[in-house]
């Protein structure tokens, strides 16, 4: 688990998420379907900084990611203002998937846990293998220090 530090461990990618008025409920609690979306915010990043543009994926070679499955534990709320961290790493890289872990916490309290495979499909929707520039981006991340048992 990364430390709450502004260093984060090898393999651990790290995205800052602000809690607004929109992301909460009448209580001032973050709506839990919120969450997901600071998730996924985070692994675009987590694509980006490994280079992969999602945007010429789907454009020029009609590929796309989707959430194959998504397992949470919400442990704790966040509230209206809190700076939250929205941790990821990849935890495995498969033929047309990839595993994650992601964590979002806010100063030190851990909120929510999230475990995912996102599948690599075409304009169809049916499953493809992994094009070899986003195998081998990915494949750095888990070699950087992402294993599925850290």
């Amino acid at each position: 688990m990364p430390d709450r530090s502004d260093r984060m461990p090898p393999g651990w990618h790290r995205f800052p998420v602000r809690v607004y008025w929109e992301d909460t409920d009448a209580g001032g609690i973050v709506y839990y379907a919120n969450y997901l979306k600071f998730a996924e915010r985070a692994r675009t990043e987590l694509l980006r900084s490994a280079g992969i543009d999602q945007s010429r994926l789907m454009g020029a070679e009609g590929l796309g990611f989707i959430v194959r499955r998504c397992q949470v534990d919400f442990r704790s709320p966040a509230r209206l203002d809190d700076l939250l961290d929205v941790t990821t790493r990849v935890t495995d890289v498969g033929g047309a998937s990839i595993a994650m872990e992601q964590m979002i916490f806010h100063v030190e309290r851990d909120l929510v846990r999230l475990m995912l495979d996102i599948a690599c499909v075409d304009r169809d929707g049916r499953p493809v293998r992994l094009p070899p520039a986003v195998r081998h981006g990915m494949a750095e991340l888990v070699a950087s220090g992402s294993t599925r048992n850290a």
